[in-house]
């Protein structure tokens, strides 16, 4: 749905965190202390981010101080990780629900941007991070492939090759994706991610 210039990603936020919803259902507590293609968490780790992420969102959807959240969620139950994320996500949801926040300033860690390019760019993280879990988990689901489009798309625009890639950017440079990618493998890629090594 495009709204006065630009793509509304609303419909396809939803779609992603009802994705990233069955997914993360899947996870048993064993498998928390696996790794992820995100460097720097394990399952339990990972999953803490996406929940406090996710917080992090619902804030910025609100008016608030998105900034003032700390990313992370440390005090849920290893068989709870399912019901943060769901009770979490349909608080972003609701936040997000009004027209005017699509077009409205906001502050997210990228600076200030309207709200339609800042929840675009949340879509690109949680499609990334679910990808993340999937990779983690040995992919027991399928993903859906427009929402990897659409988070490449985004993620092509905010991070092109032009632009540097320092300490202060939250992903890798850019690494070189396989021949015949799917939307997923390109935007790993894009992003600096490695597919985990499963033999």
């Amino acid at each position: 749905m495009t709204t006065d210039g630009f793509t509304d990603p609303r419909p396809v936020y939803t779609r992603a965190t009802a994705q990233a919803s069955a997914l993360i259902s899947a996870v048993r507590p064993e498998d928390l202390t696996r790794p992820t293609p995100c460097t720097e968490f394990d399952v339990r780790g990972l999953l803490s981010h996406i929940v406090g992420g996710s917080g992090r969102i619902a804030v910025v959807g609100e008016g608030g101080d998105g900034m003032a959240v700390e990313p992370i969620a440390g005090d849920v139950e290893d068989d709870g990780w399912a019901a943060a994320y769901d009770e979490i996500r349909n608080r972003v949801l609701k936040a997000w629900e009004s027209d005017e926040r699509m077009t409205s300033t906001v502050r997210v860690p990228w600076g200030e941007v309207p709200g339609h390019a800042a929840l675009s760019g949340y879509v690109m993280e949680i499609v990334t991070h679910t990808w993340d879990l999937a990779e983690a988990l040995g992919h027991p689901h399928e993903l859906d492939p427009e929402l990897a489009e659409f988070a490449l798309t985004t993620a092509r625009t905010v991070l092109p090759d032009s632009r540097p890639r320092d300490t202060a950017t939250p992903f890798a440079p850019r690494t070189q994706a396989p021949e015949n990618a799917d939307p997923y493998q390109q935007l790993a890629a894009w992003l600096g991610r490695t597919p985990l090594d499963h033999a």
